[in-house]
């Protein structure tokens, strides 16, 4: 199929259930510029129209005016349905509201968060042509408040080396790669039948890429040899990488970005083994009521998780620019005690010193299968880092990051009641369109178990609770709506707690997912949820011992 370029982006007709996949090529005469595997239909019985659910559009204004040639075993139809258009194509399906998805196709791991004049970009892993874990490229979008996001065009595609996996960005301010002052310079995994490490550079503030002609950059024996994240150690005046290599980080430095030394390795006798280790971090944060800081290994494992699947663990220690050292190794800790929050990496060069965490919100144990259609997974609302002592040991915060506040809309009620009550959300929201926030003070007379449900007129309901005598805080969402497409899914999930006199909660329910913060993230959970129709009833319990008191408000979310 040969077409001549005269618009930006040539748009190509997906199948969410494909008939079979297929190997697809784009030329530019012998030049081959793409390569992919492509899931194709059929045509429709009736008049041989192709059926398809969205368009998936590349970036081809740079062949703009040539001829160029599209090559696969095409089914009936397909060639007609094949477009150019001005603008990304936007998808049909509902999406979360102020969760990041893609427009459409398949995303997993957050990539190269960096913030940069005033912009914080977010790269991911992302299969534009399907909404299956395939393709690896990294996808794009950009933000001024971390709420708001705009579509971009694929910002680093596949190439010899390999499909493109998780890596990092930074801003090489004083140009000591020598691509220039201020450039934006991408590190990622090329995969192909080993994994090694590339870098790109953008000199037009993060929208393009051009790949270093060198790479790649960092190779290994080991198989798995991925997840560059890279950042600069004032202390050492270097460059620092971190990898995750089998079950262990690897360390390296460098003074020009391109050429690394080995340092040390982390990771043997701590913490969980269940799975591969993945996606790491390594940043410095404050120890609240204190001058004091240490620095937190960000350690992501699948499977191994405290309740199946992806989870993300972290260390808590030193680090003198050459070696970690975990001052707890007898302790695992999670980052987020809810069954969807994986792959969690922060944001380099963020303004006023913050450090902001964005997590994959899904689980390997069924990302590929859950109900959505035209896009699969999301990201988690962005979160401020920082840590707290408790017993004599330190841990890691997880708060709402502030920009959340702009989502709240002008409507908001505010209650007091006793438990045993069940309250109507559609009267508290003069649109429920299952997309709001709860924050709620829960007071507790001596009560075992305090809790509610939110729950629909289907029957569907997340029972969300705490077991005071155990000092848990748990989410039971096995009868919260389609569950079926797998059963890792249905589950119990369960953090652990401290007091018991008075408790805060902060919910953020979007369409299909909950997460929850207690004590102001002291304890976060996140957990996906498919309703068939949004939660639209909340019903609060006590158990055991005196009732408790509680207050909440509800936020309708823009």
């Amino acid at each position: 199929m040969q077409l001549t370029i005269k618009h930006p982006f040539l748009c190509l007709p997906v199948v969410s259930h494909p008939k079979d996949t297929r190997v697809l090529k784009l030329f530019d005469g012998e030049k081959l510029l793409l390569c992919v595997y492509f899931p194709f239909g059929e045509a429709a019985a009736d008049n041989g129209t192709y059926s398809y659910e969205y368009l998936s559009p590349l970036p081809v204004s740079e062949w703009m005016g040539r001829t160029l040639t599209l090559s696969a075993e095409f089914p009936a139809g397909f060639e007609d349905a094949v477009t150019q258009t001005d603008e990304l194509p936007v998808s049909g399906e509902v999406h979360p509201a102020v969760h990041f998805t893609a427009n459409a196709g398949w995303i997993n791991d957050p990539n190269g968060l960096v913030y940069d004049n005033g912009t914080y970009h977010l790269y991911y892993q992302h299969n534009p042509f399907g909404v299956n874990w395939n393709n690896m490229s990294w996808g794009h979008a950009t933000s001024t408040d971390l709420v708001n996001w705009e579509h971009q065009p694929i910002a680093i595609a596949p190439d010899a080396l390999g499909t493109i996996f998780s890596g990092s960005c930074v801003v090489d301010k004083d140009n000591t790669a020598g691509f220039g002052a201020g450039a934006i310079i991408a590190f990622y995994t090329s995969a192909s039948d080993r994994q090694v490490q590339s870098m790109a550079y953008s000199l037009d503030n993060g929208k393009t890429f051009k790949k270093y002609a060198r790479n790649p950059i960092l190779t290994s024996t080991q198989r798995d040899f991925r997840d560059p994240k890279v950042f600069w150690h004032d202390a050492t005046d270097k460059w620092i990488m971190i990898l995750a290599v089998g079950q262990e980080m690897q360390i390296y430095s460098s003074a020009n970005l391109k050429d690394w030394a080995y340092e040390s390795s982390f990771g043997e006798g701590q913490g969980a083994h269940g799975g591969v280790w993945e996606c790491p971090d390594l940043i410095e944060l404050p120890i609240e009521g204190t001058e004091l800081k240490k620095w937190v290994l960000i350690c992501n494992i699948n499977p191994g998780g405290p309740f199946g699947g992806s989870a993300t663990q972290y260390f808590v220690g030193t680090f003198d620019g050459k070696k970690f050292v975990n001052e707890s190794p007898k302790n695992t800790k999670w980052m987020d005690w809810g069954k969807d929050h994986y792959a969690t990496v922060t944001w380099s060069n963020a303004p006023e010193g913050r450090h902001i965490a964005l997590a994959w919100m899904s689980n390997w144990q069924y990302a590929n299968n859950v109900p959505t259609t035209q896009y699969r997974s999301g990201n988690s609302v962005p979160r401020d880092l920082s840590l707290y002592t408790s017993a004599g040991e330190t841990y890691l915060k997880s708060s709402p990051s502030r920009e959340l506040l702009k989502l709240r809309g002008k409507e908001e009620k505010k209650h007091s009641f006793k438990v045993d009550r069940t309250y109507n959300m559609d009267k508290l929201l003069s649109d429920n369109t299952g997309t709001y926030e709860i924050e709620m003070t829960i007071k507790n007379r001596n009560a075992e178990v305090i809790g509610f449900q939110l729950f629909n007129s289907k029957g569907e309901e997340v029972d969300i609770y705490y077991n005071l005598v155990e000092k848990k805080f748990a989410m039971d969402r096995s009868k919260s709506g389609v569950v079926s497409f797998s059963s890792d899914f249905p589950v119990l999930t369960l953090a652990p707690i401290e007091g018991n006199s008075e408790m805060t909660l902060r919910l953020f329910v979007d369409k299909s997912s909950i997460e929850v913060f207690g004590d102001d993230g002291r304890f976060a959970m996140t957990n996906l949820v498919f309703p068939s129709e949004p939660y639209n009833r909340i019903s609060f319990y006590a158990k055991g011992g005196s009732y408790a008191v509680s207050s909440f408000k509800v936020y309708k979310l823009k």
